[in-house]
């Protein structure tokens, strides 16, 4: 059960006022502990996360653990050649049977007192079992791992939830398959990550990195050094190993957002330099696979939102991101490069290059996000002193591109065969802010449902909202 005046604080969280042209976001929603902690139950233990790919599990008896929000879990590969998942936790005292992040072992043995499974979860040794005078209410008790709930995978993307009661998977990301088949399908084998990863935590919430990732009115800004970096390299100084991008040619180039059910959104931007994208070699293969259409959508420029925990960009490099919360003030993030499996050597040098001159920890992007982030982790604690209350409750950050976003499928989404709950379209220079909206709608009804299933207490007038 939550209080009455948590109840009321979470209503506030959104203002959402379609009728008025009106979206904001309570600083609250960055800053709080308490509504922290709610996400977690309400969010990200009740909802569907990205766990990995199931080309990290190509064998039998391989495994891969992660976590779902602060839950760790292990997804394996068993003797059947099926997926499963598990809590990462042991039967006897809960210690963690895996803490490799990835491997193949035929025997999951818990490092504390030794009990051991096989990799479909089942308990198959307690040491010293016959000494242990054991009684019978124990013999009868069922010692296997414990379940994931629902565990399922769309195009060698494997998505876990630890409830049952969730739409199924392809209902969840609904048309958005259309452009993860995009991504996924731009190798004849399938894709995997790159071997390595990048991961490091900033000092602010999970929020700012779910919307910075489809923020494209921070370019010329935030990453103004790398802009006049590729300037220069285009006149042939500095490295050349990457390709150099003209972003100036984009500003004139067709854009837009897709908002879709359960938090998911698109940004796209028709690309002007497509010969500079790894794929370009072998599009022709690639057209003659999957169509014209899905082949013109490859090289297009697409950053993706997959709520909660997951984002897709596919720009200079292909990469997915994840990001788990640590806390209301801290987010740990895992970066990889996701690539064709089979491809190249060239271009796989090539893809790489790009990742790492501006996605990677060290290149030009990512340092420049995360210091913006803690900025902004500062910034929202101008709001709500005792000398200022009130002055600073709801960002501004929502507006750019209200006079364009229409209801349902727009022309371009209609000749993919999509229906958006939300279309947006303009040339670049708009750099509209429309894309974040599907996240915090759901993010909001989430909550609030959690809420109403969790209880209200009465207020202090002894009326319950």
């Amino acid at each position: 059960m939550i209080s009455a005046d948590t109840y009321e604080r979470l209503k506030r969280c959104i203002d959402d006022r379609p009728d008025d042209a009106v979206f904001r976001v309570h600083r609250d929603v960055y800053t709080d502990p308490e509504i922290f902690e709610l996400e977690q139950r309400y969010i990200f233990e009740r909802t569907w996360s990205f766990i990995g790919l199931a080309s990290q599990l190509p064998a039998r008896n391989a495994f891969l653990t992660t976590q779902i929000g602060r839950v760790p879990v292990i997804i394996t590969r068993g003797e059947d050649g099926q997926l499963h998942g598990f809590l990462n936790a042991c039967r006897h005292k809960g210690a963690k049977i895996v803490v490799q992040e990835q491997g193949r072992q035929k025997y999951l043995t818990c490092p504390y007192h030794g009990w051991a499974y096989d990799c479909q979860g089942k308990n198959f040794h307690i040491k010293d079992e016959a000494a242990g005078n054991y009684g019978p209410a124990f013999d009868a008790t069922n010692h296997d791992l414990l379940p994931i709930a629902r565990l399922e995978s769309y195009k060698g993307l494997i998505f876990a939830c630890l409830i049952k009661d969730v739409p199924p998977l392809d209902a969840f990301l609904g048309d958005m398959k259309f452009f993860i088949d995009c991504y996924m399908d731009q190798g004849p084998e399938g894709m995997e990550f790159v071997p390595g990863r990048a991961v490091y935590s900033y000092r602010g919430n999970w929020k700012l990195q779910m919307d910075n990732g489809m923020d494209n009115y921070h370019l010329t800004s935030t990453h103004s050094s790398f802009l006049d970096v590729q300037a220069k390299r285009r006149d042939g100084g500095g490295n050349q190993d990457a390709k150099q991008f003209d972003w100036e040619k984009r500003n004139a180039q067709q854009g837009g957002t897709f908002l879709f059910a359960h938090g998911h959104s698109l940004n796209w931007l028709n690309q002007p330099e497509k010969e500079k994208r790894p794929i370009w070699p072998v599009i022709d293969e690639i057209r003659e696979r999957v169509g014209e259409t899905k082949a013109h959508w490859m090289l297009n420029l697409k950053n993706c939102v997959i709520f909660p925990n997951m984002q897709i960009a596919d720009s200079t490099s292909l990469l997915i991101r994840t990001f788990r919360p640590l806390s209301a003030n801290e987010t740990e993030m895992r970066v990889y490069c996701l690539a064709p499996i089979g491809e190249s050597p060239e271009r796989r040098a090539w893809r790489l290059r790009q990742f790492e001159d501006f996605f990677n920890p060290s290149g030009f992007a990512t340092p420049d996000d995360t210091v913006i982030y803690e900025d902004c982790q500062d910034g929202y604690q101008a709001g709500g002193s005792g000398a200022t209350p009130g002055l600073f409750d709801y960002t501004q950050g929502n507006e750019r591109g209200r006079g364009l976003f229409q209801r349902g499928a727009n022309p371009t989404a209609e000749t993919l065969g999509i229906t958006p709950d939300f279309s947006v379209e303009s040339n670049f220079v708009v750099q509209q802010e429309m894309c974040y909206l599907a996240s915090y709608r759901a993010w909001h009804r989430l909550m609030m449902a959690g809420a109403r299933s969790a209880g209200v207490a009465l207020s202090a007038e002894g009326v319950t909202p």
